[in-house]
């Protein structure tokens, strides 16, 4: 006798992973469903670029290309969900500057910096792999925190609400986000 035979088979809380209420899509719709995902990440990537040459600071960082790719690609997953998307980059940006006060710049410390934002992230339920790189360039090139901070906020914001614009333009395509906090 087994656990499976007694109990009933409930679904855990949060999103489900493929939704079950969602057709999986046809061969013809997945060449739709890549090319509506390259546009939406491109898209939000050039505005990303677009911000920063008009307030003269570098708003495009390399993590928050790597979000963008989660946010677009997997959307209800729980590592692209606005918690985790925001949550995880201050969070990151965080341990690198906890990090640079400690010790100088280096790739040993940046090393240090993304494992203690993995750290951070897993035990403030917020998963995030991109944020580990977040606290690698905070390290690396040591951005003003007074400056880099609050670009960061406001990128990871344009972040999301590109995902929910895009998650409504596309037909059929998964809702974003499947929760907003």
């Amino acid at each position: 006798m087994n656990a499976d035979s007694v109990l009933p088979h409930r679904h855990a809380p949060g999103p489900r992973t493929p939704r079950e209420d969602a057709a999986l899509p046809r061969r013809r719709g997945r060449a739709g469903a890549v090319l509506h995902g390259v546009g939406a990440v491109t898209a939000v990537l050039l505005v990303l670029a677009a911000i920063g040459a008009v307030i003269g600071e570098p708003v495009l960082i390399p993590s928050l290309a790597a979000s963008a790719g989660v946010l677009h690609g997997t959307p209800t997953l729980p590592t692209a969900q606005p918690r985790s998307v925001v949550v995880a980059h201050l969070l990151g940006a965080g341990a690198g500057y906890v990090v640079l006060a400690l010790w100088q710049s280096s790739p040993w410390s940046a090393a240090l910096a993304g494992g203690l934002t993995f750290a951070a992230t897993t035990l403030a339920r917020t998963p995030h792999s991109p944020a580990c790189a977040t606290a690698v360039v905070v390290v690396l090139q040591a951005p003003a925190p007074a400056r880099f901070v609050p670009l960061l906020l406001g990128a990871t914001v344009v972040l999301v609400l590109a995902g929910f614009a895009a998650s409504r333009v596309r037909r059929g395509a998964a809702r974003y986000p499947v929760r907003w906090w």
